[in-house]
């Protein structure tokens, strides 16, 4: 998925090389996991001061031997030159295989581009380039970007799904600070299974059961946690040997009590939680629900059964907003199978956009 970063402003294509433009050549290095508004920050402050940056971007090796969810190079690259089109051609991307690149023996740069976090890195370099016997680079330090909890914005947040791409919530304001319901537009977006839709027969779940596990097993994206929202799904996956992290029930299935709700075996999870949401309602008491569980799977991976008081049918469209970047929901769709739905940015968009049509009760 391609998400657009739109530039804050600061330059246009035909702005004239002005009076502070005073370095020819301008170095910036780092990862550019998912390229966000800080990095377009960092960029754009490169350009003010020089008439060309080369931008080196972290190889493979070193940026997944620090994280796995670290998108390949040539994905980053590509998202940054699409990003960044307006500007060229000032801007050339390059491949970072160590810590500094050129940076320590370059002549031809005369300046480094970097953050108030990575401002250390290039005080070394430019310590190293005068043991070397090379004038130091000017250090131009870009302003932080901050997003919508005070941080600023890094590649980390947006990968963990608390933040996207602009540093805003995934979670809109009104449903973060009131109970809301349903609408007839939100609801005639949610007919249609919201994933891949598995097919088994409804007498016999663990067909799509064991089709599901498969299929989440051989994603090489799969990163954690696997959310169960239904008794049904719940009880399957326990049966099938693979317990969900969180598991949400209601004690229903098809809205009518479930006698084989009492098989689930609560024992299984590290916490129970209880929250009360009526039929077509997100309630603050969900939410609260949802986000203690995401938050403990993340802090030691634990694992989480919550009871709904109500119905858990919309839990999926507070998870996806709150689960990282890697995770999978799995629901039964009656009559039917399962719906699989893995947890990205654009699963976490459309459920925001979902949300922006409740109502405040």
């Amino acid at each position: 998925m391609k998400v657009a970063v739109t530039p804050r402003g600061t330059l246009r294509q035909n702005d004239p090389i002005g009076s502070k433009m005073i370095h020819g050549i301008g170095l910036i290095g780092g990862t550019f996991d998912r390229f966000h508004s800080g990095h377009m920050s960092l960029i754009e402050t490169g350009l003010s001061r020089c008439e060309r940056i080369q931008v080196w971007i972290t190889s493979d090796e070193i940026a997944q031997s620090k994280d796995s969810q670290i998108k390949k190079w040539d994905e980053r690259k590509s998202d940054l030159e699409i990003a960044t089109s307006v500007f060229s051609p000032r801007i050339s991307t390059h491949l970072l295989e160590d810590d500094f690149g050129p940076a320590l023996e370059s002549s031809q740069a005369t300046a480094i581009i970097c953050s108030k976090e990575t401002m250390p890195n290039c005080l070394e370099i430019n310590l190293q380039r005068e043991l070397n016997g090379l004038e130091p680079l000017e250090i131009i330090t870009a302003t932080s970007i901050l997003s919508s909890n005070g941080t600023a914005i890094s590649s980390s947040q947006i990968r963990e799904g608390l933040i996207d791409r602009e540093g805003e919530s995934w979670i809109p304001k009104k449903i973060s600070t009131s109970d809301t319901r349903l609408t007839p537009q939100a609801e005639s977006q949610l007919k249609q299974p919201f994933g891949m839709l598995i097919e088994g027969p409804e007498e016999d779940t663990s067909i799509a059961i064991e089709k599901a596990l498969s299929h989440i097993s051989k994603n090489p994206d799969f990163n954690g946690p696997l959310i169960a929202v239904g008794d049904v799904t719940v009880l399957g996956l326990q049966r099938a040997g693979r317990t969900a992290d969180l598991a949400f029930i209601d004690g229903q299935t098809k809205r009518s009590q479930w006698a084989s709700s009492d098989e689930i075996k609560q024992n299984l999870y590290d916490d129970i939680i209880e929250c009360i949401s009526p039929a077509g309602t997100l309630t603050q008491s969900l939410l609260d629900a949802c986000k203690v569980s995401v938050s403990s799977w993340k802090k030691n991976g634990g694992t989480s059964l919550i009871i709904v008081s109500g119905e858990e049918d919309l839990a999926p469209l507070l998870l996806h907003p709150l689960a990282p970047i890697g995770a999978v929901v799995v629901y039964g769709q009656p009559g039917i199978g399962l719906v699989v739905r893995w947890c990205d940015e654009d699963s976490k968009s459309r459920c925001r956009g979902l949300l922006l049509d409740f109502e405040e009760i």
